[in-house]
Order: structure tokens, then sequence, then C-alpha cells
């Protein structure tokens, strides 16, 4: 319970800060200036975002949804989602590949023996059997720790594969758009992000019941 509540705490000082410097940002350059250099650096600003979000992936205790609310921001909507999108594919499926090829003793000591006990969580919920649940896991906001989870059951790739597109394209599309909403002031974006983020809320609600009352 301890490591739970400093893990939810670090993540969340993670992704304050990394709002706080982004702001700071536009306060001193202002958006249309930002953006603009943002296009002088060509493509290495979405690869900058793609590297960012890929390691806070693979290395959980990184605010992943600190980089998605970024990409909004400095990219748009459209290329955001899809830099973010491309980097949780990859990521995520490297993250299963390699829980499952080389078992726990190499993902602890990818992510610490302190954040052991959230994969261990995962793998012992039996989502190999449910592709529902595994879904709904990996829209979470612990998806990257699900998927070294799932790689740690008998799960096969061709049911993680699809749960892992469907939670992607279900679950980034509204951080996206809460960063672009409020860095752009658009009025829709920000209603279709905040329904958004409303729904993941709810998705993870139930996903906690149902594994309580499993």
């Amino acid at each position: 319970m301890k490591r739970s509540r400093l893990l939810k705490t670090l993540r969340f000082i993670a992704i304050v800060l990394t709002m706080v410097i982004a702001i700071a940002l536009i306060q001193r350059f202002g958006i249309a200036q930002l953006r603009s250099q943002v296009e002088q650096w060509g493509v290495w600003a979405p690869v900058g975002i793609f590297v960012l979000r890929f390691t806070s992936v693979i290395i959980p205790a990184l605010p992943g949804t600190a980089y998605a609310i970024l990409a909004g921001g400095l990219l748009g909507f459209g290329k955001g989602a899809a830099v973010v999108c491309f980097a949780d594919i990859c990521s995520c499926s490297l993250s299963f590949w390699l829980s499952r090829r080389y078992g726990r003793n190499l993902v602890k000591r990818l992510v610490g023996e302190g954040f052991m006990y959230r994969i261990d969580n995962f793998s012992q919920r039996h989502l190999e059997r449910n592709f529902f649940l595994m879904t709904g896991c990996l829209m979470t906001g612990f998806f990257d720790f699900g998927c070294y989870g799932v790689g740690l059951t008998k799960a096969p790739w061709s049911k993680f594969l699809p749960a892992l597109l469907i939670s992607i394209a279900l679950s980034n599309p509204p951080f996206v758009a809460l960063g672009a909403g409020i860095l752009e002031g658009g009025a829709r974006l920000l209603i279709f992000a905040l329904l958004g983020v409303f729904g993941l809320a709810l998705i993870t609600y139930f996903v906690q019941r149902r594994d309580k009352t499993a």
C-alpha cells in the first residue's frame, strides 16, 4: 500500500513539473512563437516526443500522460496523436516481448524491485482468459505496467495485439486533445478531451472493481 501511494505521488509530481515547464515556456515565448520554433526543428520535434513517450512506457515510473498532453500542445492534435500512438505501439510491444522472452528477472532489472509489485499484480489477474478485461487494463493509467504483466501470462501475441491497438486508439486521443485544446483554446477539443478522460476514469473504476470481485 505504501509503495502504491509513493508511486502515484511520484507520477503526479512528475506530471505537474512537466506541465509547469510547458506553461512557463508558453508564457515566456507565446504559443505562436513556440509553435514556430517547433516547426523549425522539423522532424526532431516529433522524434523527441516519440523518445520521451517511448521511454516512459519502458520505464513505467516516468510520466507518460504528460508527454501525450505536451504532444498535443506542440504538434497539434493530428500529428501529436500519431506520434504518441506509434510510440505506444512500439514500446508496449517491446515491453510484452521482453517480459515474454526473458521473464520476470529482466523486467525487475528494468523497472526496479520497487515497481515489480505492480507488474506482478497485473500478471496474477488471469488477463489471458478475458480479452475485454485485458483491453480495459491497457486503457488505464497503468497500461505500461500492464504490458509487462500480460507478457508474464500465457496470453498469445495474437490476443495481446488487438487489445493493445484498441486500447491505444481509445485512450490516447483524449489526452492529446486536452493538450491541443488547452494551448490552442479549442472548445470542441476540450469538450472531447474532458469526455474522453471521464470515460477512461469510468473504465479504470470498473476494471478495478472487477478485479476486487474476481
